[in-house]
């Protein structure tokens, strides 16, 4: 009972191409691979943003002063009802 035969693969594979047809399986797989370059991408601009504010001295997520912020974020403050 342990792990199964190369035969049982074969068999699986063959009913999951005959059940969803080989082009949603190749549409599936490029999207898989697009998402992970996507991902890999992000990750190398939030490592080198990192850097960059490491070198600059200061903390993570902290606005200084030569810094502007983004001109698509609007600042707002809650008001509490009375």
């Amino acid at each position: 009972m342990g792990s199964f035969s190369i035969w049982h693969w074969l068999i699986v594979l063959l009913i999951v191409v005959m059940v969803f047809g080989t082009k949603k399986l190749k549409n599936i797989g490029s999207d898989l691979g697009s998402a992970v370059k996507g991902f890999k991408d992000g990750m190398k601009d939030g490592a080198s943003g990192d850097d960059q504010q490491a070198q600059a001295g200061a903390p993570a997520g902290q606005v200084t002063n030569g810094q502007t912020a983004d001109k698509t974020t609007i600042d707002v403050e809650a008001k509490q009802k009375s």
